[in-house]
């Protein structure tokens, strides 16, 4: 097997359609790339310069079997990029829901009166 130490900046290469549709035909298991090719509306060459970079991001590694080359997803690459995701996400949903909790009892106090009961229908 072939692993190669990554290079370039996975959100880059995340960046491109047809780099995110190889990901998800490849999340289905091990592809050559004759079939990954087959799948998408672009050329074979394309699609060879899609897995480069895929491969330099640290997404992709491949293998030989005889004298096709098989691709699958790096787990590495993929768990820096899902770290990566939950720690900045995770941060936001935890001020998200701190804002939630503090301004959920906004609402009530500005349709009450002076007194701070609820307001009269008179």
């Amino acid at each position: 097997m072939i692993e190669a130490r990554a290079s370039g900046d996975p959100f880059e290469a995340l960046g491109d359609p047809n780099r995110r549709h190889i990901l998800r035909l490849l999340s289905d298991g091990d592809k050559p790339v004759r079939e990954i090719a087959a799948a998408l509306p672009i050329s074979r060459p394309a699609v060879s310069r899609h897995l480069r970079l895929l491969k330099e991001a640290g997404l992709v590694a491949e293998h030989a079997q005889g004298t096709r080359r098989i691709y699958h997803l790096q787990e590495q690459g993929m768990h820096a990029v899902q770290a990566y995701l939950e720690r900045v996400w995770g941060d936001a949903a935890r001020r998200f829901r701190l804002l939630a909790e503090n301004t959920e009892n906004t609402d009530d106090t500005e349709n009450t009166d002076d007194t701070g009961d609820k307001p009269r229908n008179d």
